[in-house]
């Protein structure tokens, strides 16, 4: 098991970040706040889907002022995103908001921070401190990007504490994932402030989950990050999915099954190893059956190298051993393998995990 980073807790009524608990998921809505209906019903779809809490962009005051009509038909905690005009966080906390995310390099002015702060302290919102490489202060200081992005959150942070602020998550973001893993790592070593990770603008499908596993997955292993986004464009479910596979194939979500499958080669006697390990993903998920399958194209990398799963398939001449933990229980006609796969799957005693 990796262990956690035990920073400070910073927690409201609705939300908890901090010390070693686990890791919050989160994704952003893809549509205007003032489109009310949709926003809600994507939220909500994002919560069913796992999301632990949901991100809302603000950019006018209708934006800010749906807020309160949003909260009321919403499963999860909300954090409005907010640029430029300091004006829409507040109206956003008068207006029930979980959380708000303000950005240092955007809204600079001391008294415009200082309203932010106080409004923050009288409706006990927590507050992140979103820096990105592409929108530093002049007055970031450092030889490497990483460190110019660490200066400007610790700057951010000493002037909240001055002011009597301490609810704070801070995320130190850049496109690379170099980057963003060094600014990351060099954070820890200088606070223990709860951090939400994330790869900004990684890209969409393949690109932006490669890109944001090569970024996130030292940070995990390590031990950092308390909340997390995979920023893929115009996918926030996908978004979601990704950061439950990524966590559980670290060890660190357990409500989600475990497909093993293997490449395929000269060997494989059958032609339908995906499809039957697509398929097989789907049904466990959608059955709540966490628990290690194999799809395997050959008895070769079947009930031999598949021999750790809990139950799996191994291809034949025309048809598939069905094995559990490694032993032989049934062959059966390729037809029928999946049918027969999913009442093994059914059937399975999870205490046998154990």
């Amino acid at each position: 098991m990796i262990k956690r980073e035990e920073t400070r807790i910073v927690q409201n009524s609705t939300l908890l970040f901090g010390h070693s608990n686990n890791i919050l998921i989160q994704s952003m809505c893809d549509i205007k706040t003032s489109k009310i209906k949709e926003v809600i019903k994507q939220i909500n779809a994002c919560a069913n889907a796992g999301a632990n809490l949901m991100r809302i962009s603000v950019l006018d005051e209708e934006d800010a002022n749906a807020i309160k009509t949003i909260r009321k038909f919403v499963k999860i905690p909300l954090v409005a995103d907010i640029h430029f005009n300091y004006k829409l966080a507040l109206i956003s906390m008068e207006n029930g908001i979980d959380k708000i995310r303000i950005n240092p390099g955007n809204i600079t002015s001391e008294e415009e921070l200082k309203e932010i702060i106080e409004c923050a302290k009288k409706h006990n919102t927590i507050i992140r401190i979103g820096v990105n490489s592409g929108s530093l202060s002049n007055d970031a200081k450092g030889s490497t990007e990483e460190e110019k992005i660490v200066d400007s959150a610790l700057k951010y942070i000493r002037f909240f504490e001055d002011n009597g602020f301490y609810k704070m998550v801070i995320s130190l973001k850049s496109s690379s994932p170099i980057t963003t893993y060094k600014a990351y790592m060099l954070f820890s070593e200088k606070s223990d402030y709860p951090t939400h990770i994330g790869v900004t603008e990684s890209g969409f499908d393949e690109i932006g989950i490669i890109r944001s596993v090569a970024g996130l997955s030292p940070l995990l292993i390590y031990g950092i990050g308390n909340t997390m986004r995979i920023s893929l464009t115009k996918n926030p479910l996908k978004e979601i999915e990704t950061c439950k596979r990524l966590l559980h194939d670290l060890g660190l979500f357990k409500k989600y099954p475990t497909i093993i499958s293997c490449p395929t080669c000269g060997r494989c006697a059958v032609n339908n190893t995906k499809d039957l390990a697509e398929k097989t993903l789907k049904y466990c998920i959608k059955h709540k059956k966490y628990i290690t399958v194999a799809i395997m194209g050959c008895v070769v990398n079947g009930v031999g190298e598949g021999k750790n799963a809990d139950i799996g398939l191994a291809g034949g001449k025309e048809s598939f051993i069905i094995f559990k933990k490694g032993q032989p229980v049934k062959t059966v006609d390729q037809n029928s393998a999946l049918e027969e796969l999913f009442k093994e799957i059914d059937t399975f005693n999870v205490d046998e995990n154990l």
